[in-house]
């Protein structure tokens, strides 16, 4: 199998450009999956997040989490589980309102690092939605102006650690799924795997690559392209060992009001119009 697509956002500023946009173009077909590399988002700010990120989670949840498994009787159980994940996460909203300031046990400086983390995500989700329009021949601006509707694209992160687990062939991580929105960015560990994906039929590793960032489509993308690109099922798979993974994945997605169907464009000629999805 070819290997995972990872992407130097660099390139797209000089005599590469044209190579790397058909590398995100196979990507976004293929896969579902790539991952960015000199993205633009500092690394000393992407360090810092993951050190206050971890710090949070031994300082406020890791406890709170081993509680939980002891009286769910996980840590003991004999045979696979289907309805529960091993992962201990919390959930910042950014747009169309934010709730940072309410979200309960985060420091102060915290708040302030994941307001600024979240907007240089939010820069990133748009630059990648335009290079996106660019490779289906949509006008610029098109898969953000869907995702809009009349006020403001959905925009949100959850912030998950996976701590090790005693029994990772009967709980996974995170059970396999796509995800229902648009654009997932994913700053994840770049110590701990775990995350893969589905390909052919096969389970394939996301490799952690330091300072890199992870992106999918979701559902909603997979429909504005009538299927052109694919959202595609992933899964975490739980670790017995080391400090645990950390995720950090930002859901840039369409605005409540937003009518999402197959662009136009992308349906095909008048005499061969088809469109695979239904609007909704």
């Amino acid at each position: 199998m070819e290997s995972f697509p990872i992407i130097n956002l660099e390139k797209l500023n000089g005599e590469e450009r044209g190579l790397t946009m058909e590398k995100i173009k196979d990507a976004c077909e293929n896969w579902g999956f790539f991952e960015c590399v000199n993205h633009g988002i500092p690394h000393e700010l992407l360090d810092r997040v993951e050190k206050m990120t971890k710090e949070h989670y031994k300082k406020c949840m890791e406890d709170r989490f081993k509680e939980s498994i002891k009286n769910r009787g996980l840590d003991s159980v004999r045979s696979e589980v289907n309805d529960v994940d091993w992962e201990s996460t919390f959930y910042l909203k950014h747009l169309p309102a934010s709730n940072i300031s309410h979200v309960p046990d985060l420091d102060d400086d915290y708040r302030t690092l994941m307001k600024e983390f979240a907007g240089k995500i939010e820069m990133l989700s748009e630059e990648l939605l335009d290079l996106l329009c660019e490779n289906l021949g949509l006008e610029k601006g098109y898969l953000k102006k869907v995702f809009y509707g009349s006020k403001s694209p959905t925009f949100g992160t959850k912030v998950s650690n996976y701590p090790p687990c005693p029994k990772p062939d009967l709980i996974k991580g995170l059970r396999a799924h796509t995800d229902a929105g648009g654009i997932i960015l994913l700053f994840q560990d770049d110590k701990v795997s775990g995350l893969q994906l589905l390909k052919d039929g096969e389970w394939v590793d996301v490799p952690p690559v330091k300072h890199s960032i992870v992106v999918n489509l979701g559902d909603q993308l997979e429909v504005i392209t009538n299927g052109k690109y694919k959202s595609v099922e992933h899964r975490v798979i739980a670790q017995t060992d080391g400090e645990g993974r950390m995720s950090i994945a930002s859901f840039y997605n369409p605005g409540s009001d937003s009518v999402i169907f197959p662009a136009p464009e992308l349906i095909g000629k008048e005499n061969e119009k088809k469109d695979n999805y239904p609007k909704f």
